[in-house]
């Protein structure tokens, strides 16, 4: 045996790496709940639409894990996983772009999410959370001068690298 082929073979199979996936996601929502609920950090809208994101990419990881497809499934799946961590990026590079604002241009905040839900109907709220606000532009918390969505943004990328390998591979 090569070195070549014993390389491969340390890659972990289609059904394991499926279950890294939704464990990382659930990692990244336990994450997101101590900086809420341990620091004390309140999540703005585009906070709460990539959670949503990340819950989405560990429930499509946590179904191909206990559908354990063929190939096709498998590649279906790893779509899935790649399109909703790619979404989850998007809103990530938003709510950077805000952060990045000069102070002059970044939008009025609004009423906090539990408000608008009690209030409006879904379909008038969807839009407001996707949009984001002046709080999505505070940076309440950063490590190496790289704040909360920004290591969100890896994240969705790593996952999102890791739904295309399973899209892309043979066996």
């Amino acid at each position: 045996m090569n070195a070549r082929s014993r390389s491969f073979r340390s890659i972990p199979g289609p059904r394991t790496l499926n279950l890294l996936i939704f464990l990382a996601a659930t990692g990244l929502i336990v994450a997101a709940l101590f900086m809420q609920y341990g620091l004390g950090l309140e999540p703005c809208y585009l906070c709460i639409v990539q959670r949503v994101f990340v819950i989405l990419t560990g429930l499509v990881a946590l179904l191909a894990w206990l559908h354990n497809p063929g190939l096709t499934g498998r590649r279906a799946y790893g779509a899935l996983t790649m399109l909703t961590s790619m979404g989850g990026g998007f809103f990530s590079v938003r709510q950077l772009r805000l952060q990045g604002l000069p102070e002059d241009l970044v939008p009025a905040c609004g009423p906090p999410a539990d408000y608008l839900f009690g209030a409006f109907p879904l379909l008038e709220v969807m839009p407001i959370l996707l949009r984001g606000d002046g709080n999505c532009a505070l940076v309440q918390w950063s490590l190496f001068g790289i704040s909360i969505p920004g290591y969100t943004l890896m994240a969705f990328s790593g996952l999102a690298l890791l739904g295309l390998f399973q899209l892309a591979r043979k066996n």
